[in-house]
């Protein structure tokens, strides 16, 4: 890729950021709003994973074969949100991944991205594992919600891999199409999550 290219994308990714943060934003001020005067609140950035993956122990045979550097560092994973009930002590996190799809008006190349795969990260087993000791739900139910905002709420492909991935999990991901309607977020919370914090 030439650097023109890599100028064009770089423009891309901070126009993306921009508007990903924007979804999260308005995610926060609704449930924000939501919670006010119960026993739940929504956290931004929380950090209590953010060194987990510096602390994993290897095996010397691992160690042995990659670089081991003697300063200090910090690697983990801080997911955009957490729902916290204050009486249970029990939390449910969430993502919010908003990106542009293949809709209306637009070439099928407007579904490029990855935003819904890197959701899948919270299915592996080190994970999960981790996010259920902390937050308290229990070993038979997924710790997380992903909330996927934008055009891929109605991208035909991405909204059926979404579907075909979270198979048996309907509960654990939203697809939040028009970020107006905070009635449609909120319920699916109600219906289908919070249960889990009680």
């Amino acid at each position: 890729m030439g650097t023109n290219e890599l100028r064009k994308r770089k423009i891309w990714q901070d126009s993306s950021g921009r508007k990903a943060g924007v979804a999260e934003k308005k995610f926060y001020e609704i449930l924000s709003k939501e919670f006010k005067g119960s026993n739940f609140r929504v956290r931004s950035k929380p950090k209590e994973f953010k060194n987990i993956y510096s602390k994993i122990k290897l095996s010397d045979e691992v160690l042995a074969n990659i670089y081991n550097p003697d300063e200090t560092w910090i690697h983990g994973v801080i997911p955009d949100f957490a729902i916290d009930n204050l009486k249970t002590n029990k939390t449910l996190y969430v993502e919010v991944k908003r990106q542009d799809g293949w809709v209306e008006g637009k070439p099928r190349k407007a579904g490029r991205g990855n935003a819904h795969e890197r959701s899948c990260k919270f299915f592996t087993p080190g994970l999960l594992k981790i996010l259920r000791e902390h937050g308290k739900l229990g070993n038979d139910v997924l710790p997380f919600w992903i909330v996927f905002q934008g055009d891929i709420a109605r991208d035909p492909k991405r909204v059926r891999e979404i579907h075909c991935w979270y198979t048996g999990y309907s509960a654990n991901f939203f697809l939040w199409s028009n970020s107006a309607d905070h009635k449609s977020l909120v319920n699916h919370f109600n219906k289908k999550l919070k249960n889990l914090l009680t």
